[in-house]
């Protein structure tokens, strides 16, 4: 997700925050601080509740992440943004069993939460108004979010509830995928449609901005919905190609001692590469971007040599020939790469770059095939 920064790790997972996630922390501080703007302690206990509020979101996220993790299913990251949490995985789960289990942990340790302050809020009945509407308004909310979760359209929680039952009942992926999907962009415009409903059919109060929300969560959702299926299509296309059928076989292979003005003058300006395979007499050497070569000085380009700035063979991920391409794709998202060279008997044949495994679904796309 972009527009995100890093706040460190968690257990090992990077957690980010996406700059959206101010705007919701502003308004439910606001929202918090309401029966009293004057008050420094309502702004206070209102600012201490929002940081509580997400770190239960953080919470739910890591719920999925440490039982995804358990299950064998990587997680590259966590962001926090507008609408909650969302944990990046890099390749989905291979059984229903796991799927069923990471989808419910999250609704579970919201549930979790919101009891906890639930029973905090109902034996301390003493407390100070600020400190009790703090602790039951984290109550309701953790148990909001928990049922919000839980409803059965992916890609929320419930929609992987209901796609990982229609999985072990099915035995058909791809099939389960696609209802849940198709049933999560639904969900998503009965959520527009009652937004659009309560902005006009209501008195003319706060019912727009409720109306507003309840339309834009229904966009998000079913823009998530789309993005989910296409992402589906992308894996069926994927399906039963290897590596030596997707590769771009055609790639300049450059040997390690010329250096960087040669190379952006013979083969980046001229023929627009922006990714090099580096061998020298057929053997793998190293892989050249872009990147490489912007850390380098341009006073320096004429001296400096490729081997100097290469990423060597021992630090990249290579691809055989028969390999699936799809198991390809799952390596360069889990690894955080765009190219991944294609090597036979140690030496290089090809190289499969992301933006090539795009073109060639599109193509496969326009032919209907």
């Amino acid at each position: 997700m972009g527009s995100a920064f890093n706040l460190g790790k968690v257990f090992g997972i990077q957690f980010r925050l996406h700059y959206s996630w101010f705007i919701i922390f502003i308004l439910v501080t606001t929202s918090l601080a309401y029966p009293d703007w004057s008050s420094l302690l309502y702004w206070i206990m209102a600012i201490i509740t929002s940081l509580l509020f997400f770190a239960s979101i953080l919470a739910h996220e890591l719920a999925h992440s440490l039982v995804g993790r358990a299950n064998n299913i990587p997680i590259k990251s966590i962001t926090l943004f507008i609408f909650g949490g969302v944990a990046q995985m890099t390749r989905e789960a291979r059984s229903a069993g796991a799927e069923l289990k990471m989808a419910a942990a999250g609704p579970a340790c919201s549930l979790v939460i919101g009891s906890f302050f639930g029973l905090l809020w109902y034996f301390n009945q003493s407390l100070t108004e600020p400190i009790a509407t703090m602790i039951y308004w984290l109550a309701f909310i953790n148990v909001a979010l928990a049922v919000f979760n839980l409803i059965p359209g992916f890609p929320l929680d419930g929609g992987r509830v209901f796609r990982s039952l229609l999985w072990r009942f099915t035995g058909n992926y791809e099939r389960s995928t696609r209802i849940a999907t198709q049933i999560g962009r639904g969900i998503g415009y009965l959520f527009i449609l009652g937004g659009i409903l309560t902005m006009f059919l209501h008195p003319p109060d706060w019912s727009w901005f409720n109306g507003l929300w309840l339309a834009f969560i229904g966009w998000f959702l079913e823009r998530a919905a789309s993005a989910s299926y296409h992402q589906l299509q992308w894996h069926e296309a994927l399906h039963g190609f290897s590596a030596s059928q997707v590769m771009i076989s055609d790639c300049p292979v450059v040997p390690s001692d010329i250096t960087i003005i040669q190379v952006v003058q013979r083969y980046i300006f001229t023929i627009g590469r922006h990714c090099l395979l580096i061998a020298d007499e057929g053997r793998l050497k190293g892989v050249l971007t872009l990147h490489n070569i912007k850390s380098v000085p341009q006073p320096n380009w004429a001296t400096t040599q490729l081997r100097e700035i290469m990423t060597p063979v021992d630090k990249l991920k290579v691809a055989h020939p028969d390999q699936d391409a799809l198991s390809i794709l799952e390596q360069m998202d889990e690894s955080d790469i765009n190219q991944m060279p294609v090597v036979s008997e140690g030496r290089v044949i090809g190289l499969i770059a992301r933006d090539s495994l795009i073109s060639f679904l599109r193509t496969r796309s326009e032919l209907g095939v």
